[in-house]
Protein backbone atom coordinates (compact mmCIF):
# COMPACT_ATOMS: atom_id res chain seq x y z
CA UNK A 1 0.00 0.00 0.00
CA UNK A 2 2.68 2.58 0.93
CA UNK A 3 4.52 1.93 -2.76
CA UNK A 4 1.26 3.00 -4.27
CA UNK A 5 0.38 5.92 -2.13
CA UNK A 6 4.38 7.27 -2.82
CA UNK A 7 3.11 6.43 -6.16
CA UNK A 8 0.06 8.13 -6.20
CA UNK A 9 0.47 12.32 -6.75
CA UNK A 10 2.58 10.95 -10.14
CA UNK A 11 -0.04 8.66 -10.92
CA UNK A 12 -2.72 11.35 -10.09
CA UNK A 13 -1.08 13.84 -12.15
CA UNK A 14 -0.18 11.98 -15.16
CA UNK A 15 -3.99 11.47 -15.71
CA UNK A 16 -4.98 15.00 -14.43
CA UNK A 17 -5.99 16.09 -18.30
CA UNK A 18 -7.61 13.05 -18.79
CA UNK A 19 -9.65 13.05 -15.55
CA UNK A 20 -10.63 16.96 -16.15
CA UNK A 21 -11.45 16.07 -19.60
CA UNK A 22 -14.56 13.82 -18.16
CA UNK A 23 -15.16 15.31 -15.23
CA UNK A 24 -16.02 18.48 -18.00
CA UNK A 25 -18.15 16.09 -19.93
CA UNK A 26 -20.04 14.12 -16.65
CA UNK A 27 -20.80 18.04 -15.41
CA UNK A 28 -22.38 18.62 -18.79
CA UNK A 29 -24.57 15.42 -19.50
CA UNK A 30 -24.52 13.44 -16.18
CA UNK A 31 -25.94 9.96 -16.90
CA UNK A 32 -29.32 10.18 -14.55
CA UNK A 33 -28.24 6.89 -12.03
CA UNK A 34 -24.71 8.61 -11.44
CA UNK A 35 -25.70 8.82 -8.02
CA UNK A 36 -26.11 4.94 -7.97
CA UNK A 37 -22.84 4.36 -9.78
CA UNK A 38 -20.96 6.18 -7.01
CA UNK A 39 -22.46 4.47 -4.51
CA UNK A 40 -21.99 0.97 -6.29
CA UNK A 41 -18.11 1.94 -7.03
CA UNK A 42 -17.61 3.49 -3.37
CA UNK A 43 -19.00 0.74 -1.51
CA UNK A 44 -17.28 -1.94 -3.70
CA UNK A 45 -13.74 0.50 -3.49
CA UNK A 46 -14.17 0.07 0.41
CA UNK A 47 -14.45 -3.56 0.56
CA UNK A 48 -11.32 -3.51 -0.78
CA UNK A 49 -9.80 -0.59 0.60
CA UNK A 50 -8.78 -0.30 4.30
CA UNK A 51 -8.70 3.11 5.38
CA UNK A 52 -6.32 2.37 8.53
CA UNK A 53 -3.44 0.42 6.18
CA UNK A 54 -3.60 4.11 4.65
CA UNK A 55 -4.70 7.36 6.55
CA UNK A 56 -2.92 9.43 4.08
CA UNK A 57 -5.44 11.98 3.87
CA UNK A 58 -4.91 12.76 7.65
CA UNK A 59 -1.22 13.07 7.16
CA UNK A 60 -0.91 15.31 4.23
CA UNK A 61 -3.97 17.52 4.68
CA UNK A 62 -6.42 18.63 7.11
CA UNK A 63 -9.87 18.92 7.35
CA UNK A 64 -11.92 22.23 7.69
CA UNK A 65 -13.89 22.37 10.60
CA UNK A 66 -17.12 23.89 10.94
CA UNK A 67 -19.20 25.50 14.18
CA UNK A 68 -20.77 22.30 14.79
CA UNK A 69 -17.72 20.65 14.01
CA UNK A 70 -15.66 22.65 16.82
CA UNK A 71 -18.88 22.27 19.52
CA UNK A 72 -18.68 18.83 19.28
CA UNK A 73 -15.05 18.23 19.58
CA UNK A 74 -14.61 20.90 22.42
CA UNK A 75 -17.33 19.44 24.62
CA UNK A 76 -15.71 15.78 23.88
CA UNK A 77 -12.62 17.67 25.40
CA UNK A 78 -14.56 19.30 28.36
CA UNK A 79 -13.26 22.99 26.43
CA UNK A 80 -14.89 25.73 25.82
CA UNK A 81 -15.25 25.57 21.90
CA UNK A 82 -12.88 28.92 22.03
CA UNK A 83 -10.13 26.97 24.02
CA UNK A 84 -10.68 23.86 21.50
CA UNK A 85 -9.50 26.80 18.74
CA UNK A 86 -6.51 28.30 20.33
CA UNK A 87 -5.35 24.87 20.75
CA UNK A 88 -5.62 23.36 17.79
CA UNK A 89 -6.76 25.16 14.75
CA UNK A 90 -5.63 28.31 13.21
CA UNK A 91 -7.99 30.52 10.28
CA UNK A 92 -6.64 30.08 6.66
CA UNK A 93 -6.41 31.93 3.09
CA UNK A 94 -10.30 30.83 2.70
CA UNK A 95 -11.16 32.20 6.41
CA UNK A 96 -12.14 28.88 7.64
CA UNK A 97 -11.09 27.03 10.41
CA UNK A 98 -8.39 24.00 10.05
CA UNK A 99 -5.75 21.97 11.62
CA UNK A 100 -2.85 24.25 13.16
CA UNK A 101 -0.14 21.55 10.96
CA UNK A 102 -0.14 18.52 9.54
CA UNK A 103 -0.49 15.32 9.96
CA UNK A 104 -3.40 15.47 12.25
CA UNK A 105 -2.97 16.11 15.69
CA UNK A 106 -5.66 13.19 16.58
CA UNK A 107 -3.88 10.69 14.34
CA UNK A 108 -2.56 7.90 16.22
CA UNK A 109 1.00 6.28 14.99
CA UNK A 110 -1.29 2.86 14.59
CA UNK A 111 -3.44 5.19 11.79
CA UNK A 112 -6.63 5.16 14.37
CA UNK A 113 -8.32 8.50 14.99
CA UNK A 114 -8.36 9.66 18.78
CA UNK A 115 -11.69 12.00 18.20
CA UNK A 116 -12.85 9.26 15.56
CA UNK A 117 -16.59 9.04 17.11
CA UNK A 118 -16.44 13.19 17.02
CA UNK A 119 -14.43 13.51 14.03
CA UNK A 120 -15.06 16.62 12.06
CA UNK A 121 -18.07 16.14 9.29
CA UNK A 122 -15.06 16.56 6.52
CA UNK A 123 -13.54 13.71 7.96
CA UNK A 124 -16.22 11.48 8.43
CA UNK A 125 -17.42 12.10 4.20
CA UNK A 126 -13.72 11.75 3.08
CA UNK A 127 -13.19 11.02 0.13
CA UNK A 128 -16.62 12.42 -0.70
CA UNK A 129 -16.85 9.66 -3.47
CA UNK A 130 -20.15 9.09 -2.78
CA UNK A 131 -22.07 11.92 -2.10
CA UNK A 132 -25.08 12.94 -3.98
CA UNK A 133 -24.78 14.97 -7.34
CA UNK A 134 -20.75 13.92 -7.50
CA UNK A 135 -20.42 15.96 -10.58
CA UNK A 136 -20.54 19.40 -8.63
CA UNK A 137 -17.58 18.42 -6.65
CA UNK A 138 -14.87 17.66 -9.72
CA UNK A 139 -12.14 20.09 -8.25
CA UNK A 140 -12.37 18.39 -5.03
CA UNK A 141 -11.58 15.12 -6.57
CA UNK A 142 -9.15 16.07 -8.40
CA UNK A 143 -7.42 16.74 -5.65
CA UNK A 144 -8.74 13.91 -3.48
CA UNK A 145 -7.31 11.17 -6.12
CA UNK A 146 -3.63 12.78 -5.41
CA UNK A 147 -3.85 11.76 -1.59
CA UNK A 148 -6.59 9.05 -1.76
CA UNK A 149 -5.76 5.53 -3.01
CA UNK A 150 -9.70 4.50 -2.95
CA UNK A 151 -10.81 8.27 -4.41
CA UNK A 152 -8.00 7.22 -7.30
CA UNK A 153 -9.29 4.18 -7.91
CA UNK A 154 -12.95 4.83 -7.95
CA UNK A 155 -12.22 7.70 -10.49
CA UNK A 156 -10.29 5.43 -12.72
CA UNK A 157 -13.33 2.84 -12.20
CA UNK A 158 -15.53 5.86 -13.40
CA UNK A 159 -13.94 6.44 -16.54
CA UNK A 160 -14.39 2.85 -17.78
CA UNK A 161 -17.73 2.52 -16.67
CA UNK A 162 -19.76 6.13 -17.68
CA UNK A 163 -19.07 6.66 -21.47
CA UNK A 164 -19.47 9.82 -23.21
Amino acid sequence: MQDFINKLPKLAKDKHNESKKFFSKLKKKAPKDLDYVMQELHEDEFERTDCLTCANCCKTTGPLFTDKDIERIAKHFRQKPQQFIDQYLRIDEDNDYVLQSVPCTFLGADNYCSIYEVRPKACREFPHTDRKKFQQISNLTLKNVAMCPAAFNIVEEMKKRIKF
